[in-house]
């Protein structure tokens, strides 16, 4: 089968390895893909966006499945303009329809979700423009500190972490102003949870699900876990502290209610759920939903999973995935992403990568990279994910770091202490 893949980053690197090593695929396009996705399949330039661009090369070139690798096109409803096209209809798209994909798309819509089915969640409430002095009140009474997250997609900068209530209130005046854009027209002020951050990864043809391995992934670009937040600087599966007691409340309170909910709202949904955890004190909390795969996590998550990967999604489109096996391997993935200098602000572009070839015991997945004149250059703040699999988790962060160390490009930096925390 031809299978078209969305996206163009090193969550969509994974994915378009892990496709390529399927007997189901004959043929893998990935749209618009990186300097490193070719090597699996063949890069399309269209963006992912792009609807009508997609539809035409998904009929030209007789495709069979669409995987939907970022978020954009899920919350822009990418599944129901192929549900609603005579020609596109029976073409199975990996990715929740419009109404699922706001698990992510607003923050308000997703808390909301939580309270009406019961899954813990942090103590919350919601304010736009018009309500500005409510939540200045709001604010007033609050313990500090204070979370407060737009509501809508804001490229992974939408949420702060409030010290004092002045600055709180400062910050809720400038989100409501446009901070964010439209993103932050409304404002979800939200209790401060203390504990480990987590994540876990369901994948579900809206009936059945699979869990994924979860994986704990590392914001701050500093080491030590210091300085400012960034989409990701490395990340560990499994995570030690996900024993089967904690993973046992993890589903029992969290995923079937999800499942569940999703089914009484009436929301069909066929794809990931990547479910954002904090761990308090032996006890799981919800802190979002995001309607796809993580990134850098899914680097470090895909290696694991021995199982058929078109096989699996295969069972989403058809409805049966409680028919598939999922195989998970013992082995612990360590991720470390290489950056460019000034990321996560101002960064620097188009310097020439080397040394790639010279990886000894890992794998290299492409983030943000391009092919100009027969060099793979950077191309983004985030350029290459370095994943290494050992039988300790000493022994893959200490490969994963020796093999980051062995690729060169002006600006290059990287966290040699991921999974430190875990040691």
């Amino acid at each position: 089968m031809k299978i078209l893949l969305l996206g163009s980053g090193g969550r969509e690197s994974a994915f378009a390895w892990k496709i390529s090593q399927s007997p189901l695929c004959t043929e893998l396009f990935i749209a618009p893909g990186n300097a490193g996705t070719d090597a699996y399949g063949t890069n399309v330039n269209i963006q992912v966006t792009d609807f009508h661009g997609i539809k035409t090369f998904v009929l030209e070139n007789s495709i069979s499945l669409v995987v939907v690798g970022p978020e954009e096109p899920l919350v822009k409803g990418i599944h129901d303009y192929f549900l609603s096209d005579e020609h596109l209809k029976d073409i199975p798209v990996i990715g929740p329809n419009q109404e699922g994909a706001q698990l992510e798309g607003s923050k308000n819509f997703s808390k909301a979700f939580m309270r009406r089915h019961y899954i813990p969640t942090a103590a919350s409430a919601s304010f736009t423009k018009h309500s500005l002095n409510d939540g200045l009140a709001y604010l007033e009474t609050h313990k500090v500190p204070v979370v407060l997250k737009a509501d809508g997609l804001a490229a992974g900068k939408g949420v702060l972490i409030c010290q004092t209530v002045e600055e709180a209130q400062a910050e809720l005046i400038e989100m409501l102003d446009g901070k964010f854009g439209e993103a932050s027209s409304t404002v979800v002020i939200e209790e401060f949870l203390e504990g480990i951050e987590l994540s876990v990864f369901v994948l579900t043809d809206g009936h059945s699900y699979k869990i994924l391995p979860e994986a704990k992934d590392y914001k701050r670009v500093g080491e030590g876990d210091t300085g400012l937040n960034t989409g990701g600087m490395g990340s560990i599966s499994p995570v030690p502290f996900a024993d089967s007691v904690f993973m046992q409340k993890v589903e029992n309170d969290i995923i079937k209610p999800t499942i569940g909910g999703l089914k009484i709202d009436k929301i069909h949904y066929k794809g990931f759920i990547f479910i954002g955890l904090m761990n308090v004190k032996g006890e799981p909390f919800v802190i979002e939903y995001n309607v796809r795969m993580g990134d850098p996590e899914t680097e470090s998550v895909i290696p694991r999973i021995e199982s058929d990967f078109v096989d699996l999604l295969l069972g989403v489109a058809n409805e049966n995935l409680h028919e598939k096996e999922l195989v998970i391997s013992n082995k612990t993935a360590a991720t470390v992403m290489l950056v460019s200098s000034g990321y996560p602000g101002q960064y620097m572009k188009d310097k020439v990568i080397t040394g790639l070839e010279n990886l000894r015991g890992s794998h290299v997945f492409h983030a943000g990279t391009t092919l100009h004149e027969g060099q793979v250059r950077t191309a983004g703040g985030r350029v290459l994910a370095v994943t290494a699999l050992g039988d300790t988790m000493f022994d893959a962060v200490q490969q994963a770091v020796a093999d980051a160390g062995r690729v060169y490009y002006d600006g290059r930096y990287f966290r040699a202490d991921i999974g430190f925390d875990l040691l």
